[in-house]
């Protein structure tokens, strides 16, 4: 029976030993192997075959290495090019990986590293085609998930509850911190419930506006309803009849607007703004919020009986660092998707760039990581990000590692200890926050307000601090950090 290729190659080489030294290597190691003697004829090949990866002599006749790179380049972007040479150079190694070369050998080479780097580069093909059909996958579902991209349980969860939640018209609650995906998830709700999805979804800013502003806005106002108010207009509620309209952070929402939203969502009916009238809609209500909504009618900041009314169906978005097996997936995501905006090819990130984003606990959220690959990719000056277009405060952000069982010193106290240990935890991320206390208490997973009072508590000088970057003691607590409820 035979064996199964592991891959086909085009071995491009004007030189009649390194093209038979290179096929019986690759041969003898499984793979189905094409040798061509001049670039023109290796492109001809390339045009006819589906290659996995191709070797290509950098100084040749006629057409050069890097001519067929960048022809091979226009033909498949995707496809893995290794240049050879007997000529290195520093220069020629810059220019080849800038114009798109998976990697640069020299002659004379070791076979096991020629066939490390086939391995690589057939690895990266094959998971750039399984991208691509995962991306075809995405689109031919966007239409039900609005561009949420993920695969985590913790996301799963939540596309199973749109799904059963958004043909309904019961108000949505959508929760969750700042950069989650909020809006993607009410649209997703509205493209989801056949009834309105041919309608239009109408967003609210709702903490952008005064009160006055914020009503004539969403519910138009008479003529005369105030100074400058010369005709009669129309509000958001009348666009979203028969649709959605979407309330972003109606916590911010003044409490005698609050008295109105609620009869709408009661109701489903309103008065403009210095009207008497009182006019019907069908709207669907969908809220949200990174407040404490509960918190807040405890305070006198929110109207209980409108908190009660909205918290009907409560979707809760998890946080970017309770789904980091999603990070590649979104971070491919974002490179194709600047990559097309700022017409940069195909891009990759480097497993070390990658690790970096998944030691990492986005604070930020998935806004956040969409802002770090925007900016890598307009930086970068070779189709592969590596850690140096990582910023800083990602590449900083301190690890710690498990404490190790410590018997208290003769003298001291197991409180002693603790304070010790909670200073020096204080100290060192201060340190990499570089002196920043708001940076520091996100770090720690605590209030900036409790991080100011242990400062003061155990007199840390942040001002005084080494700065960022600066080692974290590796004899400290775990990834959890310190959590406050």
């Amino acid at each position: 029976m035979a064996q199964h290729s592991r891959g086909t190659i085009l071995i491009v080489d004007d030189e009649e030993i390194m093209r038979e030294i290179l096929e019986t290597l690759l041969t003898r190691e499984g793979y189905d192997v094409r040798v061509t003697a001049s670039g023109a004829d290796g492109l001809d090949v390339a045009r006819s075959t589906q290659l996995d990866a191709m070797i290509v002599d950098l100084m040749m006749p006629g057409m050069d290495g890097m001519a067929v790179l960048d022809e091979i380049r226009r033909l498949d972007d995707s496809l893995p090019v290794l240049m050879i040479t007997a000529f290195a150079s520093v220069e020629n190694a810059i220019a080849a990986m800038k114009r798109g070369a998976f990697d640069y050998i020299t002659k004379p080479f070791k076979n096991d590293e020629v066939l490390l780097v086939l391995r690589n580069a057939i690895e990266q093909r094959r998971l750039a085609r399984e991208n691509t059909t995962l991306r075809q996958n995405l689109q031919a579902q966007s239409h039900r998930f609005s561009g949420i991209i993920g695969r985590s349980g913790r996301i799963r969860q939540v596309f199973d509850l749109i799904i059963q939640a958004a043909p309904s018209r019961s108000t949505i609650l959508i929760t969750g911190e700042s950069g989650t995906g909020k809006e993607l998830v009410a649209r997703a709700v509205h493209q989801n419930c056949p009834d309105r999805s041919g309608r239009a979804f109408v967003t609210v800013n709702s903490g952008n506006l005064p009160p006055d502003l914020l009503e004539s806005t969403l519910f138009g106002h008479v003529k005369g309803a105030f100074t400058g108010a010369v005709y009669a207009k129309k509000g958001l509620c009348d666009a979203a009849d028969r649709g959605t309209i979407f309330f972003d952070e109606i916590g911010n929402i003044a409490l005698e607007t609050q008295a109105k939203l609620l009869r709408l969502m009661q109701e489903r009916e309103f008065m403009r703004l210095g009207g008497m009238e009182t006019i019907k809609v069908d709207v669907r209500i969908v809220a949200a919020t990174n407040c404490d909504l509960k918190a807040m009618v405890a305070d006198g900041r929110f109207r209980e009986d409108l908190y009660y009314r909205l918290h009907v169906i409560n979707v809760v978005l998890p946080s970017l660092r309770d789904r980091k097996e999603d990070v590649p997936l979104l971070a491919q995501h974002f490179l194709e998707k600047y990559a097309e905006e700022n017409r940069r090819g195909v891009l990759e990130l480097t497993p070390q760039a990658l690790d970096l984003l998944l030691d990492y606990d986005w604070p930020g959220n998935v806004r956040e990581l969409e802002n770090v690959i925007e900016r890598a990719v307009v930086l970068a000056t070779s189709q592969r990000i590596d850690v140096d277009l990582i910023p800083d405060h990602v590449r900083q952000a301190p690890t710690f590692a498990m404490p190790r069982v410590v018997v208290p010193p003769e003298g001291l106290s197991f409180k002693d200890v603790i304070t010790d240990f909670e200073k020096r935890l204080i100290e060192s991320t201060l340190d990499a926050a570089g002196g920043v206390q708001k940076r520091a208490a996100e770090l720690l997973r605590i209030k900036p307000t409790t991080l100011n009072e242990m400062i003061k508590r155990y007199d840390i000088h942040p001002k005084k601090r080494r700065g960022a970057g600066s080692a974290t003691p590796t004899s400290l607590m775990g990834s959890q950090g310190l959590n406050e409820d």
